[in-house]
């Protein structure tokens, strides 16, 4: 009889690892396939044109760490888009004026209104740190000022940070990411797998929040 019983226990090992495997082979497929969705879902152009192009906000939120960002949002503000401008993530030590001249603006023009945040080094610090200047200002609106890449995970981070908040994204083209034929870049590629896997941690803390609010 032991035989036998071995032979069970062996077909039941076997349909077991048979069931692990197909199972890993769907949620590879599936992640596959999430991933050139968001790869083809990231804006390829600054929205220079459109309904939101010209629209004011309360405020405007740069979070920084790549490219451009500063100078956009800067930009933005000398144009009246907004009334304040907050930067989020700058390293301890980095004055108004500092950021100004870096960006070649006049610090006497936009000192007044810039804001910068020194607290987050994350993009979820980022989301907590504008949330609570964006209530002290008595604000209800703002526009977002992000990577391209980013701007998906950085409005699911700040729209838990502070739900009842109006969010104007503004992506900004990073000029080293290469999105046509992404996966022919190394670099382009390792950025937007390393992205798209925190957009997804992200998206099930965002499930979680919203079973516990809820």
């Amino acid at each position: 009889m032991r035989p036998v019983h071995r032979r069970r226990d062996g077909g039941t090992m076997a349909r077991a690892v048979g069931n692990l495997l197909a199972g890993a082979v769907v949620l590879a497929v599936l992640w596959l396939a999430g991933l050139i969705w968001y790869a083809a879902d990231v804006p390829r152009i600054s929205p220079v044109i459109g309904p939101d192009a010209g629209r004011t906000t309360d405020a405007i939120v740069v979070l920084t760490g790549g490219s451009n960002r500063l100078g956009t949002g800067l930009e933005l503000l000398a144009a009246g888009r907004a009334r304040k401008l907050f930067v989020s993530g700058v390293y301890d030590g980095v004055e108004v004026q500092e950021l100004l001249k870096l960006s070649r603006h006049s610090p006497t023009e936009m000192e007044c209104c810039i804001t910068l945040g020194y607290s987050a080094d994350s993009t979820i610090g980022n989301a907590y740190e504008t949330a609570d200047w964006m209530r002290d200002q008595g604000f209800r609106s703002l526009r977002v000022v992000t990577a391209n890449y980013h701007m998906r995970r950085s409005l699911l981070e700040l729209s838990m940070a502070m739900p009842d908040m109006e969010l104007v994204p503004h992506p900004v083209v990073a000029p080293t990411v290469h999105l046509d034929e992404w996966w022919l870049w190394p670099g382009t590629a390792n950025l937007l797998v390393n992205e798209y896997n925190k957009l997804l941690v992200a998206s099930l803390r965002w499930l979680v929040h919203r079973a516990v609010e809820g």
